[in-house]
């Protein structure tokens, strides 16, 4: 069994290069224009009911469909894997989307997705916490994909605009949400990452409806006065956002090292500054292009500072 120090870096790879590539692309991608989408539907809906409705639906959805095309047995979980997928329904869905969702309501769509690309950060930080000491191209990976989202999103604006409230509520998302992907190599999950992706959306839909009603937001649902935009971008998040691509991620951290899964989070906020230059008309300056730039840049490096440490290992 490998050390649990070790588990990010050792662990075998046992998905084609292709298959990595493509879930990571759609990863990529899709979660880039969920900023957007969350953005809309946080104008005519409250956020964790809105969220708990996104999971709930799409991690039922899809163990309605495995329980059919793959048979009903296969869901049955043990305690412990009941307790894994469960926990990692409360870190990611719940509060590593939720808090996000959260903080869309005060911090605008390209800040939200700079906090979020710490997320690489703070998995370096709890790996080094187990013991793990990764390699310097990843660190330096790292701090260069950082850098290059200051240089790409500060000229943008939104300084001064976002409530404290909402800058805590994504930082603490990103915590939850690093913290549940260094988990998700370690806890005793199915062996069907689908199965454990269906488990773990319901599991933080459920949650996320629990807090809304603690709050009373069901009573500030006025369905009435809902736009068809904002059902157009629920449904978005539904189908896109959570059965597409939150099942690759699942996919991914048991495929690909988490290092390398978390490059997202330096893509995500390149494809959200372009979808509103396209959608909002937000213009397009001389920070994308070289922000840009060092965003691909720290993304080649961490992905080969990871590679070569599964050859070493």
């Amino acid at each position: 069994m490998t050390a649990p120090a070790q588990a990010d870096l050792a662990a075998p790879v046992s998905a084609s290069r292709s298959l990595v590539a493509a879930a990571l692309s759609t990863v990529y991608l899709v979660w880039g224009s969920t900023y957007l989408a969350i953005r809309v539907v946080d104008r005519d809906m409250p956020p964790l009911l809105s969220a708990g409705v996104r999971f709930s639906v799409a991690g039922a959805v899809l163990l309605t469909v495995l329980g059919v095309r793959r048979g009903w047995s296969r869901l049955r979980l043990r305690p412990a894997q009941l307790g894994a997928v469960a926990l990692l329904g409360v870190l990611l869905p719940a509060l590593g989307n939720g808090l996000v969702v959260v903080g869309e309501r005060t911090v605008r769509s390209g800040v939200a997705a700079l906090l979020v690309a710490a997320v690489p950060l703070w998995i370096v930080g709890w790996r080094t916490l187990s013991g793990d000491r990764p390699r310097r191209a990843t660190m330096v990976g790292v701090v260069a994909g950082l850098a290059g989202l200051v240089v790409l999103l500060l000229p943008a604006g939104d300084r001064g605009r976002a409530g404290i409230t909402g800058l805590a509520a994504i930082l603490l998302a990103t915590l939850a949400w690093s913290g549940g992907s260094v988990l998700a190599v370690r806890l005793p999950l199915p062996g069907d990452p689908f199965v454990a992706a269906a488990y773990e959306m319901l599991t933080g839909g459920l949650v996320l409806l629990g807090g809304a009603t603690a709050l009373g937001e069901p009573r500030e649902l006025h369905p009435a006065a809902i736009g068809a935009t904002s059902w157009l971008a629920l449904t978005y998040l539904i189908v896109f956002g959570s059965l597409v691509a939150f099942t690759a991620y699942v996919w991914l951290l048991g495929n690909a090292s988490v290092s390398l899964v978390s490059t997202y989070a330096y893509v995500n906020p390149v494809v959200a500054v372009l979808l509103g230059a396209g959608i909002l008309g937000e213009p397009l300056g001389p920070g994308l292009v070289l922000g840009g730039g060092i965003v691909l840049a720290g993304v080649v490096l961490v992905v080969t500072g990871e590679r070569r440490s599964r050859l070493v290992s």
